[in-house]
């Protein structure tokens, strides 16, 4: 069964930068070609927020990005198919910024909508990212 594991959270000042790793196992690379990828962050007493969003490479030859404008030019998400690892890098991290990050896939999932949670059918357990001032 499909399982992803984010790793790479932890403190860092506002204004800095850190990278998100996601790591997805248990299906095939041929599978795994057909699976949406996305990053969505929650925050204490906050709904779940959409980050970015990276297209499946075989939905149509996409593989475009989403990215939400509440972090447009400073988050950016990128993939290693070979490892099977979806990035995302966080750049001039705002105080609101601090959240648990999560990693999650969906089939085949239309550009359109891959910024709503509701599309994606896997998610890893998170990884925490506080911010300091």
């Amino acid at each position: 069964r499909v399982q992803l594991m984010e790793s790479g959270g932890g403190s860092v000042q506002a204004g800095g930068s850190l990278g998100l790793s996601c790591q997805v196992s248990g299906i095939s690379e041929n599978t795994y070609s057909t699976y949406s990828m996305g990053w969505f962050r929650q925050a204490p007493g906050k709904g779940r927020e959409a980050v970015a969003a990276l297209g499946a490479e075989s939905n149509g030859g996409d593989g475009f990005p989403s990215i939400a404008d509440s972090v447009k030019g400073r988050f950016h998400i990128s993939k290693d198919n070979a490892k099977k690892t979806i990035i995302l890098q966080i750049n001039n991290l705002k105080p609101e910024g601090a959240a648990m990050y999560y990693c999650a896939a969906g089939p085949r999932v239309a550009w359109g909508q891959m910024l709503r949670a509701t599309k994606y059918s896997h998610w890893g357990q998170g990884t925490q990212v506080t911010v300091s001032s």
